[in-house]
């Protein structure tokens, strides 16, 4: 998850479930320290480890996760929403279909999401026949094993569509930003706020040696070719929760085919911006949020937007920053459906504990 361009780190309602604060867990991700100045300092005054700039400006586009975002207090609850299980798929020929919430190099919890559905074996090989499979984008980063993510994506990928399916993925921001560290390194670009580096971003949003050491040519070029929106069934599926998209084109084809063409340029601010635009979060959450979504879906098409990027935790209030027995946040146990319905949020928080999600679409109403 990235907090900003230069940021580190059918028929049924749906079931409400009351969590109270003492179900949430500290994130085990904030590997960065607390600076020294801030031991002791209020909660609200504490960076979250994502939070952090290059420099002492914030960069234009930037989208903190703490200091916009409602506080969670001790005795608080919150509603998080759940779903019951989805109605079967249409009998039109086509196999059921899922999406995946990112992963950000948590591989074991992926394979254990994926057999909970049914779509893998215990070998780890597809299992599912002619269902379809969507993962919204950010493989790599903070977590263990970003290259052994990608690396199971690719080979499913190939099972699937021996079997009758397909197993696809879209482009994330953190996607971007191992494309950016990779070809550009050190090489300024223009932030926005002064100069910064790819390599110096990807860094900070939780970027492994070990994934860079293990980065083949065939790997990015996978990344490079990825589509940043698709519709499915009905479901407008992206990576972040923004507008930016519109920047790109008028139609679904138009915005892959610019993206895809900025990558191919090779040109360091050029993909700069385009990682910034794509890094901007919480358009859907406030107040025209349901505005924002209805845009999107005039433009591109579809019912319902469903993405990842902006973890459910942050979308429901702030969370991390009480400590203690009583100190905890919401529960994540399926995706969140906002703004009017029209929104359905799929990154559970697996960099904080949460929970890495696959879900079959369509969700009750």
């Amino acid at each position: 998850m990235v907090e900003g361009s230069m940021t580190q780190g059918a028929g049924q309602e749906p079931v409400v479930r009351t969590a109270t604060l003492r179900d949430f867990r500290v994130p085990p991700y904030a590997q960065t320290p607390v600076p020294p100045q801030a031991q002791g300092a209020p909660p609200s005054s504490v960076p979250h480890p994502g939070n952090a700039v290059v420099g002492d400006e914030q960069p234009e586009g930037y989208t903190p996760t703490e200091r916009d975002l409602p506080v969670i207090r001790r005795g608080d609850t919150v509603q998080v929403q759940t779903v019951a299980e989805p109605r079967p798929a249409a009998d039109d020929g086509r196999g059921p279909l899922f999406v995946v919430g990112d992963v950000h190099g948590y591989l074991d919890e992926l394979l254990a999401a994926l057999g909970e559905q049914g779509l893998i074996d215990a070998d780890g090989n597809w299992a599912a026949g002619n269902a379809r499979l969507w993962f919204l984008g950010d493989f790599t980063d903070r977590g263990p094993d970003g290259i052994g993510v990608i690396d199971l994506v690719m080979r499913l990928s190939a099972e699937a569509a021996a079997a009758g399916g397909y197993c696809k993925a879209l482009m994330g921001n953190h996607e971007l930003l191992l494309i950016g560290a990779k070809r550009f390194a050190d090489t300024p670009v223009n932030s926005g706020a002064g100069t910064a580096t790819f390599q110096a971003a990807w860094l900070l949003n939780g970027g492994q040696k070990t994934d860079m050491e293990r980065l083949q040519d065939v790997h990015l070029q996978w990344m490079s070719r990825l589509d940043a929106v698709v519709e499915e069934d009905g479901h407008l599926l992206m990576h972040s929760d923004t507008t930016a998209y519109l920047d790109y084109g008028s139609t679904i084809e138009d915005v892959n085919d610019t993206i895809t063409a900025i990558l191919t340029r090779n040109d360091a601010d050029e993909c700069w911006d385009l990682f910034r635009k794509l890094t901007k979060r919480f358009a859907f959450r406030d107040e025209g949020g349901s505005q924002a979504v209805r845009e999107l879906l005039t433009t591109y098409g579809g019912q319902r937007v469903v993405h990842g990027h902006s973890p459910i935790p942050y979308l429901l209030g702030e969370v991390g920053t009480e400590e203690g027995e009583d100190g905890a946040g919401p529960v994540i146990n399926g995706p969140h459906v906002y703004a009017d319905g029209l929104a359905i949020a799929m990154d559970g928080g697996v960099t904080m504990a949460g929970k890495l999600l696959v879900v079959q679409l369509p969700l009750h109403d």
